[in-house]
């Protein structure tokens, strides 16, 4: 038997963790139509194979804009001179190991990569190109552009509808 095959019971209890990851047991068992040791057992199951990948909270980027100040995010494009294996593995070793990205994407055609860095100013931009671009020899082309308003964000994946 496939140990990842997800049933009905299994797609409901994730998109009830996708809308609110923070929901008691006793609500996720509801929404799934089990009882609470099933939701539980099957929950444990789900984060063991990896399916649940971790739970966080998401935070509103204005309103913490309003009690910490404007942070900056930027989507960047960075090309490199080789795209050996090697050398792709190297730079996105680098560019996961920085704090200020928060997404990682090797993407084609294109750019090799996608970057969405969340840094505090401009100065913190620019310390992190020195670091992450400008030191390393193989990175060929950088374009950045800059958020000026999130209109959506919505990090769920989709599911397919239970039966």
């Amino acid at each position: 038997m496939n140990e990842y095959l997800l049933d009905a019971i299994d797609l409901r209890l994730l998109s009830a963790l996708q809308a609110d990851a923070g929901q008691s047991n006793h609500r996720l068992a509801a929404d799934g139509g089990v009882s609470p040791a099933t939701s539980l057992r099957r929950i444990r199951r789900l984060e063991r194979l990896g399916i649940i990948e971790r739970r966080v909270a998401l935070l509103h980027p204005q309103r913490l804009a309003e009690a910490v100040g404007h942070g900056l995010t930027a989507l960047v494009e960075v090309s490199l001179d080789r795209q050996g294996a090697e050398a792709l593995d190297a730079f996105e070793a680098r560019a996961i190991a920085e704090p200020a990205v928060r997404q990682c994407y090797r993407v084609s055609p294109g750019p090799d990569f996608v970057l969405v860095v969340a840094v505090r100013d401009m100065p913190a931009y620019l310390a992190l190109a020195q670091r992450l671009f400008t030191d390393d020899a193989n990175v060929r082309n950088v374009k950045a552009f800059f958020s000026l308003k999130r209109a959506k964000f919505d990090p769920s994946l989709p599911l397919p509808e239970p039966a």
